[in-house]
């Protein structure tokens, strides 16, 4: 059985209200909250970045797990917003881990499912017997323009998976997986391009709903499931409405898509997206409940997963929640937001 043994989150302290924003460039708060789902985002202080929010949501993980950490041999770090150019989070990741040397590590890019790629990885690694455990990481310090719709939504936060292949410890049996990929041009930041640029009228049917929803359905297929198979459901959540249209158009009931949605109060947190809403998830899942999580990182590809929750997550060790994590906020000011996010 090859399948999630643990898993972690962090989410920073601070947030900034849609209101705020708005407030600064004469905007209708109203309109964009409702265009987009969204309420209010997080943002990381001046010392939390891709490499310290990783590491926290990964130690986590292994507060969950109660595995020797020695034995991770395979470390992934998802990431648009990596802390240097040229070195690797996931290695100082394991470093400051102290899993040893032992390990096998890389950084991954895929906009906003580079962390997915990373899970896929350690499945593969794992399911080949190559390794008894691997980490997988997604972490963003998401950036925006200052004015564009995009500073709305661009967020902070980090989710990591430790994936396993022993049957007595696997709390959520990998059943299914699936990819797609494209050339869809709607987001792309050039080299010492300090914000990312994005073609509007790619962002939704040709990138987004294009390759997740198709995603989906393949996944679906592949593991001849129906939607009332399905008991929760994870999308990436670039803003709140799209994981909800998304849902809408595979006739998913509204209940299965709750947990995607906690995007209106995070804001969107690039590659640990999708996968914060599976540790929300998790967080309250039962034995032989089915997940669902799909992916979307523009560019453009989609992962999608099927997941059986087992009785083993019963025995997992207490580590602080997602919804902790969202509970637990202090507001700034828009002018404190740009300084602790390095705006410019």
């Amino acid at each position: 059985m090859t399948g999630i043994v643990s898993y972690g989150a962090y989410i920073p302290r601070y947030r900034i209200k849609v209101e705020e924003i708005a407030r600064v460039y004469g905007k209708d708060a109203d309109f964009i909250k409702s265009e987009l789902l969204i309420e209010e985002k997080s943002v990381p202080s001046w010392d939390e970045d891709s490499l310290t929010m990783g590491f926290e949501a990964s130690l986590n993980a292994l507060r969950r797990a109660g595995i020797n950490k020695k034995k991770i041999q395979a470390v992934y770090s998802g990431s648009e917003s990596k802390v240097y150019a040229v070195k690797p989070n996931s290695s100082m990741i394991g470093e400051a881990l102290g899993i040893g040397d032992d390990f096998t590590s890389a950084d991954i890019e895929f906009a906003c499912k580079a962390g997915t790629a990373g899970i896929q990885m350690c499945f593969g690694l794992a399911k080949s017997g190559f390794i008894e455990y691997g980490l997988a990481i997604g972490s963003d310090t998401s950036q925006a323009m200052p004015g564009d719709i995009l500073e709305y939504t661009a967020s902070a936060g980090a989710a990591a998976f430790i994936i396993g292949n022993k049957k007595e410890e696997v709390i959520a049996e990998l059943e299914e997986m699936h990819s797609i990929s494209s050339d869809t041009p709607d987001f792309w930041r050039r080299g010492m391009q300090k914000y990312p640029s994005h073609a509007e009228r790619f962002t939704g049917a040709p990138a987004y709903f294009r390759h997740l929803v198709d995603c989906t359905k393949a996944v679906m297929q592949k593991a001849k499931l129906k939607v009332d198979d399905i008991d929760h459901v994870a999308f990436h959540t670039p803003n709140g409405k799209f994981p909800t249209r998304a849902g809408e158009i595979l006739k998913f009931p509204k209940e299965k898509l709750q947990d995607s949605l906690i995007v209106s109060k995070i804001g969107n947190t690039y590659s640990a997206a999708s996968m914060l809403v599976l540790t929300h998830i998790l967080d309250k899942a039962k034995p032989n409940e089915r997940i669902l999580l799909t992916s979307f990182g523009s560019g453009a590809g989609s992962d999608a997963f099927i997941f059986r929750v087992t009785n083993n997550i019963k025995k997992l060790k207490q580590a602080r929640t997602t919804k902790s994590y969202m509970d637990d906020r202090r507001y700034v000011s828009y002018a404190a937001y740009r300084k602790l996010a390095g705006v410019s």
